[in-house]
């Protein structure tokens, strides 16, 4: 076999065409919104659409800015090293998606409300819907820098010094510009959220999708056809361990006296980076932080004109992570496959793992025009959606969860033009975040796995409120500091002392068949089994046990840690009587299941008069800001009784929840009466 050569093709004309055309459509999505509704000056036409959106776009919008470029680039190269466990995440998006479609939907979608936090002010108190608007708006502002910056870089960064082992090794040649790429994305994303607003973001996120969707299948069919074939990168990738999805332990790793291989051990060791359990069980609770409590996922489901929609919109949403996220195993698979006797990370023709996937689409697209472009524009379709999301859903929280609450009259042309300036202020807010995670070395790390220590104590407070109807407000306040302090502690002690690569366990990479100047050994990237134990007899329980958690579980641990500390102090306090608590506000579980009986159905609600559910006054649903008003805020209801407002209401025939616009003419008797 001849050596690999460590040239790649570089960006052309086309490439450069192609990738702005991903840019210029955006933006004349938003451009052609803001010219629609020019006439319609309603705050919630800008931040929830009108609440008339239709299933099809919210599903690929959501699609699309659940994968982030993170995904598109990362994943194939964490496949690429690790073997393609990754497939298990199936199984987490699949229980992911049920549980926020059957149990955390309904109750945000039947409230009326605008901002996911508001529920927790009429559950709980308003101290607690602040501290959990801050923690969401700290943490997205973070993670969005982070998905703004590590493409840029990885597109951007390679090997650019020469040496005698490495001669005149080429940077990774997309040439992009690293501050042009995080600018024109912030620009881009502010640009067409402010213009156009919800509705500009679900359909930018649209065909966002099927960019990304296009650039896999060029992605996939050039690699097989490179590799000889689908079925000869198949066996390329079995040979080197790569298709043992559920557990693999490398015999070159380890001594055989030490430990034996076993293809499909169902290892429970919650140390190991990734096996059936961690990705399953600590994946399905890590996305549902993210998903089924998080402002830029309900935020697009409540935009739908009936709640069988945004449901539908959900398990539609499924089908798209899956096509997803084969599509990048696949890809990890068949870079492998071309690559297994010629590593450019070992060989340094690269300098990241995260820049494999941009030097392998340059590697076999480098010869096609525009190809490599198309790919380019796959990875920022992934970075233009989660960004545009993100800015949209931090605007509508800071509007509803603060501005309003001081302002209470404002105008609706007031309130749409506040919403927009609070858009570029937090497109701002990200860009200068991606700037600055240039300057904060390997902090990115640390700020990629802040989805999973912020999101498993949010996901515990919002399970206390809609799950367990007795929990008390000091509950739910005291279960989120003490499970944000048990995800954080292990967090970042995590990040400064990282697990062991015995946990990791990465497979061999060799560079067998690179071309390397003096340099006649292959080199094999592999570490002695015994040398990771003797240097692990020098770190302390805490570290070795704690602290090697695999990631997956950050928000596993915040989760139990908030659940079961905000029941205790319930019990110690006095829990909450469920007869006085709104039903629309509790989801009960046992209602999922129709082979329960009436009987133990009524057992489970725990006091909660889930038969008023439906009960209308005067054609107002009483789930949403009569319902509201009766919790503590008459004097809200007073001020949207003033305003044409977007309402839910249940039509029997259609058998949902749906969307109607009217004017209530509420009196001081009904105010009373409530």
């Amino acid at each position: 076999m001849e050596p690999r050569n460590q040239a790649v093709g570089t960006f052309q004309v086309w490439d450069y065409i192609v990738f702005a055309c991903l840019f210029v459509v955006s933006s004349g999505i938003g451009v052609f919104f803001a010219i629609k509704e020019r006439k319609n000056d309603s705050s919630s036409e800008f931040l929830v659409g009108g609440r008339q959106m239709t299933c099809g776009p919210v599903a690929l919008s959501l699609t699309a800015s659940f994968m982030s470029a993170v995904t598109v680039i990362g994943a194939p190269a964490d496949v690429y090293r690790f073997g393609a466990s990754y497939i298990i995440f199936g199984f987490a998006y699949t229980l992911m998606v049920i549980l926020t479609a059957e149990l955390f939907l309904p109750v945000f979608y039947r409230s009326g409300i605008t901002s996911t936090y508001e529920y927790l002010e009429l559950r709980f108190c308003k101290p607690v819907r602040i501290a959990a608007t801050l923690i969401y708006m700290v943490q997205t502002i973070v993670y969005t820098g982070v998905v703004v910056y590590a493409p840029a870089l990885a597109l951007n960064q390679g090997t650019q010094h020469s040496n005698a082992v490495f001669p005149n090794i080429l940077p990774l040649v997309t040439q992009f510009n690293l501050w042009g790429a995080i600018f024109a994305t912030g620009i881009v994303c502010t640009f067409y959220c402010t213009l156009g607003g919800l509705k500009a973001v679900v359909w930018s996120d649209a065909f966002q999708m099927v960019v990304m969707v296009a650039g896999f299948l060029i992605v996939l069919i050039q690699g097989s056809y490179k590799n000889g074939g689908i079925s000869t990168a198949w066996s390329t990738a079995e040979a080197g361990g790569r298709l043992n999805v559920f557990e693999y332990v490398s015999p070159m790793y380890v001594s055989p006296n030490l430990l034996t291989m076993n293809m499909f051990n169902f290892d429970p060791n919650p140390l190991r980076r990734h096996t059936f359990w961690t990705v399953t069980v600590g994946g399905m609770f890590t996305w549902l932080g993210i998903y089924g409590v998080n402002q830029s996922t309900i935020q697009r489901c409540i935009s739908c004109k009936t709640e069988n929609h945004a449901r539908w919109a959900l398990y539609l949403n499924l089908l798209g992570l899956l096509v997803i996220l084969f599509c990048a195993v696949v890809s990890g698979l068949i870079m492998y496959a071309l690559y297994a006797n010629c590593d450019p990370w070992t060989a340094g023709y690269v300098s990241a793992p995260d820049q494999l996937m941009p030097y392998f689409v340059l590697d076999i697209l480098g010869n096609f025009p525009g190809l490599p472009g198309l790919f380019v524009a796959c990875a920022f379709s992934g970075t233009l959606s989660t960004v545009a999301a993100s800015i949209n859903a931090l605007a509508t929280v800071t509007y509803e969860d603060f501005v309003s609450q001081c302002w209470r009259d404002l105008s609706n042309r007031t309130a749409t033009w506040i919403s927009k300036a609070l858009c570029v202020v937090f497109g701002v807010a990200c860009t200068s975040m991606a700037v600055a995670a240039s300057y904060m070395g390997s902090i990115v790390q640390a700020a990629l796995s802040i989805h999973g220590m912020c999101g498993g104590p949010m996901l515990g407070l919002f399970s206390l409120g809609i799950l367990f109807p007795f929990t008390n407000s000091k509950g739910a306040a005291g279960g989120l500091i003490v499970g944000s302090a048990l995800s954080f502690w292990v967090g970042v002690g995590a990040f400064i002392h990282p697990a062991p690569d015995t946990n990791t366990r990465p497979l061999p990479l060799s560079t067998e068949n690179c071309s390397i100047v003096n340099h006649t050994a292959p080199l094999i990237t592999q570490t002695p089994l015994i040398m990771s134990i003797s240097s692990a007899s020098e770190r302390s329980v805490l570290i070795d046990s704690w602290y090697s958690m695999s990631y997956l579980y950050y928000s596993t641990v915040g989760f139990l840690g908030t659940v079961i500390m905000g029941l205790l102090i319930t019990l110690l306090t006095g829990p909450t009587k469920p007869q006085e608590l709104k039903p629309w506000l509790i989801r009960p579980v046992c209602d999922l299941f129709c082979f329960c009986s009436e009987k133990y159905r009524r057992m489970f609600w725990c006091g909660v008069r889930h038969e008023e559910e439906k009960v209308d006054l005067d054609g107002v649903d009483l789930g949403t800001d009569l319902g509201r008003a009766s919790m503590e805020h008459p004097d809200t209801v007073k001020r949207n009784s003033r305003k044409s407002r977007k309402k839910q209401s249940y039509e029997m025939q259609k058998e949902t929840y749906v969307n109607t616009c009217f004017v209530p003419d509420i009196d001081k008797v009904q105010l009373k009466q409530l």
